[in-house]
């Protein structure tokens, strides 16, 4: 993937062992990330030639990032500009490395004797480390960093800032984890950082995520690793050996295109009573299709025609693709309870209430025979998100966008919260 039009590069603004950074003229707070066939170890105390590394790492990041954006997660990503470089929003970075840990492993160990391999942590671990080369990064408590007290594109980093990122690190990690899990490989752990974008002043995960970035087991065994750490265990550097690696990577960036791509199928069906449940039913739909999932409306009345009702079923029953109903009927509710009672997929009442008779009218949704197990949402938005938290549980592209949106409602809260305090003082 590339963009026709060549940017023109501005300044360099920062190179690191594995990249460099410019500024783009014409693109007023955005730079291009331009990769480099380099390969390090150790802070560099080892380095190599790769060639391709650039292409490869580039195109893990670009899938990786759209995977998080798609999710709704806020990353500095923007494009990817071609095969070795991609255009990121401008950010001042927050010199910490935020490491997550699944199993215990690597430098881990050292620091912890007595912690055997493979160690689950649940909950995630998590550390940080302070971006510091000449000290080899020394690992920092939160407390070191909120006595630091970093500025960065104006916004001061303090207590709000560091549990924004540590939370956000944990969804992170979590839906990278579950995405890698439908090809059968285990997220051991990963580090990542954060920047403050220079025009939103918010806090973005920014960098790269690439097979630097994390550990890779296929089946969670580590004989067959697939990340650096083949690399950084290597006795001797050959051309053997380098190529070696470089099959790792390649397996890398092409299995994490299919982390874009749906392992499920999933759909909701809507039957509605009447038409003047419309709009109702919309809300369902509008919502479904913020989690990524088809909706469809249906007319159908189980009083009125149970016949037609049975067929709808039958028609979505038939061709195997996981289906959730929803069943929107006021007054008495026979939609909900007739398709219980006649199908084994879920089924969800989501009547629509009204001021006069709504508190009479509900408990024809509530209160259901022996052997129906159909539940009850008032609101659309929270039907949708049932439906989506079912199928959610074999699809990993809904669930990590159930995921982030309940990051991003924390992070509002968190933020809410510090502006009330700062007017009141």
């Amino acid at each position: 993937m590339s963009n026709t039009a060549e940017p023109k590069l501005g300044q360099k603004l920062n190179e690191g062992k594995t990249k460099q950074i410019f500024e783009l003229v014409g693109e007023p707070g955005h730079v291009l990330v331009q990769s480099k066939d380099q390969i390090t170890a150790g802070n560099a105390v080892r380095k190599d030639q790769m060639e391709g590394k650039a292409a490869i790492a580039n195109k893990t990041t670009s899938c990786v990032f759209k995977l998080l954006q798609d999710a709704g997660l806020k990353t500095a990503f923007v494009r990817q500009h071609s095969e070795t470089a991609f255009v990121a929003s401008r950010c001042e970075m927050i010199p910490i490395e935020w490491v997550c840990r699944r199993i215990a492993t690597g430098s881990f160990l050292k620091r912890n004797p007595g912690v055997k391999e493979g160690y689950r942590f649940t909950p995630l671990k998590m550390e940080m480390f302070f971006k510091d080369d000449a000290n080899n990064d020394p690992q920092w408590s939160e407390e070191q960093l909120l006595a630091a007290g970093f500025e960065l594109a104006g916004l001061t980093i303090g207590r709000c800032e560091v549990d924004i990122m540590s939370k956000s690190t944990v969804a992170i990690f979590e839906v990278l984890e579950k995405a890698w899990a439908t090809q059968d490989c285990t997220l051991v752990d990963m580090k990542i950082e954060f920047g403050v974008n220079v025009i939103t002043k918010e806090i973005v995960l920014a960098d790269v995520i690439d097979n630097d970035s994390w550990r890779l087991w296929p089946a969670g065994d580590r004989s067959q690793q697939k990340d650096k750490q083949v690399y950084r265990d290597l006795k001797e550097v050959t051309p053997e050996a380098m190529q070696m690696v470089k099959r790792n990577f390649e397996w890398v960036a092409e299995r994490v295109k299919l982390l874009l791509e749906s392992q499920a199928r999933g759909r909701v069906v809507v039957l509605m009573g009447s038409t003047s449940d419309v709009a109702h039913c919309e809300k369902i739909r509008k919502a479904c299709g913020s989690y990524g999932i088809p909706c469809y409306l249906r007319v159908s009345s189980a009083h009125k025609g149970p016949d037609e009702t049975l067929r709808i079923k039958a028609e979505y029953e038939g061709d195997g693709v996981p289906t959730i109903f929803v069943a929107v009927a006021g007054r008495s509710n026979g939609l909900g309870p007739v398709m219980s009672g006649n199908t084994a997929y879920p089924v969800i009442n989501c009547p629509p209430i009204t001021p006069d008779w709504g508190a009479q009218d509900i408990w024809s949704s509530l209160r259901m025979p022996s052997g129906l197990g159909c539940s009850t949402v008032l609101s659309p938005e929270a039907a949708a998100q049932f439906a989506a938290q079912i199928l959610g549980l074999n699809d990993h592209l809904i669930w990590a966008r159930l995921r982030a949106s309940m990051l991003n409602t924390w992070v509002s809260l968190k933020q809410a919260d510090k502006k009330l305090q700062e007017c009141s003082l």
